[in-house]
């Protein structure tokens, strides 16, 4: 505690401890499907989060249509457990700015706990929403259709969080004393710096890290539309499959190979980049600069749908470059230069080359751009001419920074997407272009293999963080420094 404050206000920062400690769970609550309290019958998703219930209307009543035609239940009773949802994740969202604002001065200390009361009140009339659409789907004259459930655990759960934040937010407004009425909304530096990042932490954890849950599937029977709960758990089965069924073995051998081979390309040519910038930077008409720049960039923002139309365009058989050379005589008849299997490795190195090295250059130019000018002076004082200086000045000088994108590229060997090659897939180049990823994809999507899929996903997951703790060591062997 700070000197000079109060007893009350001791007491006051104890009580705010159990008011962050519950924003902070309510928070997280919000994002676990196995904890959502707006479960309330066996047609809602039980992979919906009481958040997706509540931001996704169309989801939550996608299984209940013929329920609603054959007045097993209310349309009205669905309305109201989204409108519940909302309202719950609404007081939710203001305890958390609460939590946020007990970080400031006194005044801003007060003011949020107002937000807290408000948020807390707000969020029990959701759960009694909740639960009266609850009561409702109970009712219903068929029950053996809708199976109505009520998970009381994970709603008292939510209820006793938010009473608690609630009575610590009244408790904490009455210890504290009443601010000046010349006083501003202040915050220390480090907990603005604090709360800036939160955002990021928040969605790196719903984006990055929650999904993790979904490695469950690998340990059950699963097939898609089915319920996990009713799935049979089956161990390590599917990690022996991996390895004891040949066909998966070799399957996942070739796709290896292709992915290895493609970013192993990738890494050779990864200087290209850092050359182009290098050029691109030695032009000294500015719009022409400018000009390169936009033309070379712009291809990293066209979808590979896109891309694949150009491509089609120009190298198939009805294609640019086949009518040239048939109406010039060369050709008897139009080739299909975009199917085959032939020098696939290098087409879509080609391809991903032409769409991405403008982007890329970007980190390369503002490399650049802090090279000290008074190292350019001096060597052109001495004598040196373009070429010198670019060799002995600029490639030294973004030589860390290359490493760094070298060592990243490293690690992320399997890594290298599937989109791209999504899109030039076919039947006669399958077999070459199909790498990880996508492998990945195409077996649990549309093969329906999702508990096989999950665990090639998980080993492939482990390797990148292997590889990258080991490119990691590298940086620090080679540069002294570490990359993460």
């Amino acid at each position: 505690m700070k000197k000079g404050t109060t007893g009350k206000e001791k007491a006051a920062g104890y009580v705010y401890y159990v008011l962050r400690i519950g924003a902070l769970m309510s928070a997280l609550l919000m994002f676990l499907p196995a904890l959502n309290p707006a479960r309330i019958c066996d047609y809602v998703n039980k992979n919906m989060s009481l958040l997706t219930s509540a931001i996704s209307y169309s989801e939550l009543v996608k299984n209940c249509i013929r329920a609603f035609n054959q007045g097993w239940v209310q349309k009205s009773s669905f309305i109201l457990l989204s409108g519940a949802s909302i309202v719950t994740c609404l007081g939710i969202i203001a305890t958390a700015v609460t939590a946020c604002m007990s970080a400031g001065n006194l005044k801003m200390k007060k003011t949020g706990n107002w937000f807290a009361i408000a948020g807390g009140i707000v969020e029990i009339l959701g759960l009694m929403g909740i639960y009266l659409a609850y009561t409702q789907v109970a009712a219903t004259s068929r029950p053996e259709k809708v199976l109505p459930s009520f998970e009381q655990g994970d709603w008292l759960l939510f209820l006793i969080i938010a009473i608690l934040t609630t009575l610590s937010a009244l408790i904490v407004q009455i210890l504290l004393p009443k601010p000046e009425k010349t006083d501003k909304f202040e915050m220390e530096s480090k907990y603005k710096l604090f709360l800036m990042f939160l955002p990021f932490a928040v969605l790196a954890f719903a984006f990055s890290y929650l999904p993790l849950y979904g490695w469950r599937y690998a340990f059950y029977d699963y097939t898609a539309g089915g319920t996990l709960s009713s799935e049979n758990f089956v161990g390590f089965k599917w990690f022996t499959t991996l390895i004891a069924n040949e066909t998966t073995r070799n399957d996942v051998i070739r796709v290896l190979r292709n992915t290895l081979a493609m970013s192993g390309l990738g890494i050779l040519t990864s200087w290209l980049p850092l050359a182009f910038a290098i050029f691109l930077s030695e032009i000294k008409n500015m719009r022409v600069r400018r000009f390169i720049q936009t033309f070379t960039t712009i291809p990293n923002f066209i979808s590979w749908v896109l891309v694949y139309a150009i491509a089609l365009a120009i190298f198939s058989t009805d294609g640019f470059i086949s009518s040239v050379f048939t109406n010039m005589g060369i050709w008897t008849e139009g080739k299909n230069m975009l199917m085959g299997s032939s020098h696939i490795w290098l087409k879509m190195l080609a391809w991903g080359t032409w769409k991405g090295i403008g982007w890329s250059a970007i980190i390369y130019i503002a490399g650049i751009s802090g090279i000290d000018q008074q190292l350019y002076e001096a060597a052109t004082v001495d004598g040196a001419g373009r070429f010198q200086k670019m060799w002995h000045i600029t490639v030294p000088g973004l030589i860390p920074t290359y490493m760094v994108l070298l060592l990243m590229s490293v690690a992320g060997v399997l890594s290298n997407g599937m989109d791209q090659y999504l899109n030039f897939q076919n039947a006669q180049n399958s077999s070459y272009i199909q790498v990880l990823d996508l492998y990945v994809y195409q077996l649990g999507i549309d093969s329906g293999s999702i508990p096989l899929s999950t665990v090639i996903g998980m080993v492939k997951s482990l390797v990148s963080v292997i590889l990258l703790f080991g490119a990691n060591g590298i940086s620090k062997l080679i540069r002294g420094e570490s990359i993460v």
